[in-house]
């Protein structure tokens, strides 16, 4: 007797409780077979394509079940496009497990058509633009980000934005003199990068014990000798050294740009091989100590595609750039029926 698809989908939820998440994922698979259009279970697909989550925190993926990831939460969203939770999944999946941003941006402008006025597209497109140098293209989603029309942010996204709008900033201000374009394999900074390939970027962290914490250290000291021998002097002591840690903490960041600037350069040719699925990185370089330490910091999938990419061995063109969407309007992606699709194109 063939189950119907409420069933198949009452199977799926009960080996989902018991932890069997590959018969509930099975189980998913027959309910979208049955019904297409059954958003819950291509949502359900979506995340028992992946490893179960590990204290909260979701596990790496592989880059085949990225990809179905992909492919089912794109099914969500052309059935059911107030999924918020689908678009996120979406989101995180195409930039930080797949590295394909140009899809990310267009993923995100595709929500926009339903949500004009939610405020985590716009952010989630600055923080994209801005690892690629687009800078243009950031102001001018950061004026509509400040649009009167815009929803109000929650107070985490309200921190994000005052976050996003200081990244911006400060990597606009390094890079007044010239834009990396790493698809530009005679840029000036491959010269400079040639030179550091050697040198480890400096973590905030390093940089904070090193040398935020000696000078608030020797500030709260001269403090403490003038102005602590009272409650009320040692209280205001202690606002002033969480002050000053405050600002020389966001007046440094420049600085720590600066220093780490030629592996930030990396980190873009990383993002730019990813997207366009052609090579910039110079022989030289790759696999370099700045190579490794910047590509130690992304997802397995996400290095088990630029594998992908770099055995094909196909190189970038010059001129390539980024295909971004009209802002105003973007085409929709094609269906994808088959959940059990092979891996996203690699280029």
């Amino acid at each position: 007797m063939t189950k119907s698809g409420e069933m198949a989908w009452l199977d799926a939820i009960e080996a989902s409780k018991n932890g069997d998440y590959d018969s509930a994922l099975e189980s998913a698979k027959d309910v979208v077979h049955i019904d297409p259009g059954h958003s819950d279970a291509w949502m359900a697909i979506a995340n028992w394509s992946l490893p179960p989550k590990t204290r909260g925190k979701p596990a790496h993926p592989s880059l085949q079940q990225s990809a179905r990831a992909v492919a089912a939460v794109r099914k969500v969203v052309d059935i059911d496009p107030d999924n918020t939770e689908a678009w996120i999944l979406g989101g995180w999946l195409l930039v930080d497990q797949l590295g394909m941003l140009d899809e990310a941006i267009a993923w995100w402008e595709s929500y926009r058509e339903h949500r004009p006025t939610d405020v985590t597209p716009l952010i989630e497109q600055i923080s994209i633009l801005v690892n690629l140098g687009l800078y243009e293209e950031c102001a001018d989603r950061l004026n509509e980000l400040s649009a009167e029309q815009m929803d109000a942010p929650s107070n985490e996204q309200a921190m994000r934005m005052d976050g996003i709008r200081r990244m911006v900033e400060r990597a606009a201000k390094m890079e007044a003199d010239e834009i990396f374009k790493p698809q530009n394999h005679k840029h000036p900074r491959w010269g400079v990068i040639e030179k550091m390939k050697k040198v480890k970027p400096i973590s905030s962290t390093f940089w904070l014990i090193m040398f935020i914490a000696p000078i608030v250290f020797i500030f709260g000291t001269l403090a403490m000798t003038f102005l602590g021998d009272s409650i009320f002097g040692t209280i205001l002591v202690f606002m002033l050294i969480m002050a000053m840690f405050a600002f020389l903490t966001r007046a440094s960041m420049g600085m720590l740009q600066k220093r780490n600037r030629h592996a930030l350069d990396i980190d873009r040719a990383i993002d730019m091989e990813m997207t366009s699925g052609k090579l910039c990185i110079p022989d030289s370089i790759r696999y370099s100590i700045v190579y490794n330490s910047m590509l130690a910091k992304r997802s397995p999938s996400l290095q088990s595609r630029l594998e992908h990419i770099i055995e094909a061995n196909e190189k970038i063109n010059h001129l390539w750039e980024i295909n971004l969407p009209n802002w105003s309007s973007i085409e929709e992606d094609e269906n994808h029926t088959d959940i059990d699709d092979d891996l996203p194109p690699l280029d």
